[in-house]
């Protein structure tokens, strides 16, 4: 009787840490959803950052070969 009460006991302690883990990795994981949409979201803004500096230095060097052949 007492090793199945032990053995019970032993497997609630189990249960419970499991519980824990468990949200630990939902925190985790919410976090980590977070932390990407922003990632994302800065991408983004980077990719059209860098694509109007681009247009903007094919511009100028247009004008400074049309310069050039003036």
């Amino acid at each position: 009787m007492t090793d199945t009460i032990t053995r019970i006991s032993k497997l609630e302690e189990q249960v419970g840490e499991l519980l824990e883990l468990c949200q630990k990795l939902g925190n985790d994981n919410k976090d980590l959803r977070a932390q990407l949409q922003t990632l994302t979201s800065e991408r983004s803004n980077l990719i059209e950052s860098k694509e109007k500096v681009r247009v903007q230095v094919e511009s100028m060097i247009t004008r400074l070969r049309s310069m050039e052949k003036a």
